[in-house]
Formats: structure tokens, sequence, C-alpha cells
């Protein structure tokens, strides 16, 4: 189990439109008068069957009936969703996003071009230190590891490792869950192969990788196509990286049509930690505020759990028996993660730089 350690961070008082810590009930009530009175909330890239989405909006809503979610693009990686911040800086319409759910390394670099506005939800010092920008512009909201889903009526043998993608009876059968260039699901499943065969972490694992996906492209293994689970039930991309939640919950959606198989692979299991972070020009600044109030709420983070995410407030909600048992039940066993090695946001930019730079002239394939 990923272990997180912090201090308590001091709580300072409330005042909308500027960072600031939710520390009573007053403020509250005001945020939430605020929120309604903005009554919308535009979100992006939150596909409702990645990480329990679809029930975590329809949380929201019943309890915020009076403001309206606007969903943008669910299939959109996080450079999309940075994107579309930049793209909509001066338009307060229905296209300019609220909100964003990123990769970590995305969190950084959209603070330091100036995208983010800052803000510290009521539970701020439950979040770890590690996983949260100090000022506010950024936060940990959830992590699992990189997996490999089966479609069990075509894969007789599921792969176990990294290398065993590379051999002949996976012909045109592997595939990652976005594009390399610009989604960070697939940005670190590269990032894992790379890890996988021994390179060190960083640019040096993001180059290695790259090397493993011109092999499995070379070897007519890899399919250039963006996978889902209705691609692999297809059978289009019987094999499929992505995220252990992802995995769980196509699994459970395609309810045995196919037969699905979720492999943590022996080596190179990385963990991915996502972050949440409000536009600096989000149209509804108080509605993206009390969104992220109910995101870090005990409500919200067991309403990921139920995604078979592992939310940023595991440990705290564990210590404190929050946890229902049958949702704990029902996630992947604790030595899947016991090897899990989580990158730094240094080991993590400088691997995203190389591989989203250098995958058309290494690899050329073109994912779409």
């Amino acid at each position: 189990m990923f272990k997180f350690t912090g201090k308590v961070l001091s709580l300072s008082a409330a005042t909308l439109m500027v960072s600031s810590v939710i520390s009573s009930a007053a403020s509250m009530d005001d945020l939430i008068k605020a929120a309604k009175a903005e009554g919308q909330l535009t979100t992006i890239a939150l596909p409702h069957d990645w990480c329990g989405y679809g029930d975590v909006i329809a949380g929201f809503k019943a309890k915020y009936p009076e403001i309206t979610v606007n969903e943008l693009n669910p299939d959109a990686g996080s450079g999309d969703e940075v994107e579309a911040i930049k793209a909509n800086k001066d338009n307060k319409g229905p296209q300019a996003p609220d909100v964003i759910d990123v990769g970590l390394s995305f969190g950084p670099t959209a603070k330091a071009d100036g995208l983010l506005m800052p803000y510290k939800v009521s539970t701020w010092d439950s979040i770890p230190d590690s996983a949260k920008d100090a000022d506010g512009a950024w936060y940990g909201d959830y992590y699992g590891v990189l997996s490999f889903m089966v479609n069990k009526d075509l894969i007789k043998e599921s792969p176990k490792d990294w290398a065993d993608l590379l051999k002949p009876e996976f012909a045109n059968a592997v595939a990652v869950a976005g594009d390399p260039r610009a989604s960070n699901q697939a940005i670190q499943a590269v990032y894992a192969a790379g890890l996988s065969g021994g390179a060190a972490a960083g640019e040096a694992a993001g180059t290695a990788g790259l090397d493993f996906f011109k092999k499995l492209n070379a070897a007519g293994n890899f399919v250039p196509v963006v996978g889902k689970p209705a691609t692999l039930a297809q059978g289009q991309t019987p094999i499929l990286i992505n995220w252990d939640y992802n995995a769980l919950a196509g699994r459970d959606t395609l309810k045995g049509n196919p037969p699905v198989d979720v492999i943590v692979p022996k080596t190179g299991v990385v963990a991915g930690v996502y972050v949440q972070a409000i536009s600096a020009f989000a149209p509804h600044p108080n509605a993206a505020k009390l969104w992220m109030e109910y995101l870090y709420s005990d409500e919200g983070q067991i309403g990921w759990l139920k995604g078979y995410c592992h939310p940023i407030r595991f440990n705290d909600l564990a210590k404190n028996g929050k946890i229902p048992a049958d949702v704990l039940a029902k996630l992947p066993p604790a030595e899947s993660y016991a090897s899990a090695a989580f990158p730094t946001l240094d080991e993590q930019g400088k691997a995203k730089e190389t591989i989203s730079k250098n995958w058309d002239a290494v690899v050329g394939a073109n994912v779409k």
C-alpha cells in the first residue's frame, strides 16, 4: 500500500474567490449559496466508467440539484484538458472548463503557465503533503497501478509481464488506452515498459519505453487504436494496457461477455496519481470550489473507492473506520501494490517530455 507522510496544516479563514480553506459551517454555507447562484459547473474528460465518476457526478447532482453539470469531451486526455483552458481564457461560454482532472506531471506545468486558481478544500490537512501543491494550485485525488486487461475468449494464456507482450501469439492484440503524445495513462504505460526493462527512473525509462513500443510495433503486436472495454470485447484490442481501476470497472461492465483477466505485471508496476485543479479562468469559480469540496469529502472519496480507485485520503478514511467493508473487499489484494513505483514529479516530467515528443520519431504509430 502506498504510504504518505505529512504534517497538519494550519487552517485559514475562508473568503470566496481567493485561495482558502473552508473552515466553518458559515463559510461552507456562503460557498454553497454562491455556487447555486452561478448555477453551472463545466467538467472535462470525465468518462462515467472511469474511477466511478458516473456515480460521483450523480451524487453531486443529487446534493446540489440547482447546479447543472456540463460535461465536455469525456474521452479527452490530460494534455487536451490543459489546452482547453488555454483555448478558452477569454471565453465564459459552455466550452470553457471550470475544473480539470489530470496526471500528476500536468499539475505543476499548468501552474507554471498561470492556468490554475489556488484553492484549499476543508479536508486539506488530510491530503498528504507529497501529493499536493503547497499553494493549493493542484492536489492529488486518487491512484492505481497499470495493468493488462485481457479478453479471455481470444487470449487463452494471459501475459504476466511486459516482455510477454512481444510474443508472436499476441500479434495484432496489444493497445494502450490513449494517445502517448497526450494521454497520461498512455504515457505512463510506455514509462512502465521502460522500467520493466531495467532502465533508471525518469528520462531513461521514457527512452527505454519508446524502444519497447518500437519493438512491439515492428513485431506487429501493437494496435494503434485508443483501446476501451468496447474495443476489447469486439476483438479489436484483445489486450489493453490501462489503470487497474479502469480494467476492473470494464470487467464489471462486460459482465463475463467476454470473460476478462486483469493482470498486474510482475515488473514495471507503476502507480499513477491524478490531480484536481480549478481553471484560473473558470466561468463558475464557486461551483468549481464546491465540486472540490464534494470530491474531497468522505462521500466523494468513497465514491472513487467504489470505482476501484484508491482515493488520496485512503489512509485517513481507513484510520477513522470510514471505509465500508463491502467496498474494501472488492479491491485488488494489497500485494498487487507491494512493488509499485510512484514516480516523482521530476521523473514524471522528464519521462512525459521524452515520450510525448519522441513517440512519432521512434515508434511511428499514429494512435487514434
